[in-house]
């Protein structure tokens, strides 16, 4: 699967590859909510659509973002997991959950207020870093 790139431009590259409506959800989701299966995902609150998800799924596998692997005590049932390339994007997740937080809450006011928020708002750097020991943790014990 080729992604096709508009220009030479760094930040376009990146938004040809994560801007649109669905790659930073699965991304985040993984991360921030420990989703690894096609069920999980399917039977989340963000509704994708099975196809769209089966899409985006190889196109993240295909970029080296997520790695597509089996459950070590059902051969039957694929995973995805994200790999170092993917967990490198947790200060994205971290600054677009801190813009959220401080600009969208006057149009979205039940954006969630608990759980990690208070961590982010005060050092964005240690919430990331928890976010990526949890992540590692939770692999060691798949």
């Amino acid at each position: 699967m080729e992604t096709k790139f508009r220009c030479n431009c760094p930040f376009t590259s990146a938004l040809d590859v994560l801007g649109d409506k669905w790659m930073l959800v699965i991304v985040k989701q993984m991360l921030v909510e420990g989703m690894s299966t096609f069920k999980d995902f399917i039977e989340s609150d963000e509704a994708i659509a099975t196809n769209i998800l089966s899409t985006k799924l190889k196109q993240l596998e295909a970029l080296g973002i997520v790695l597509k692997t089996k459950l070590p005590d059902n051969k039957k049932s694929n995973i995805y997991l994200l790999t170092e390339k993917g967990l490198a994007l947790t200060p994205v997740i971290g600054e677009l959950g801190a813009w959220s937080d401080n600009h969208l809450r006057e149009h979205h006011s039940s954006i969630v207020n608990e759980g990690g928020i208070e961590l982010l708002r005060k050092d964005k750097t240690e919430f990331g870093n928890l976010l990526i020991e949890k992540y590692r943790d939770k692999l060691a014990t798949t």
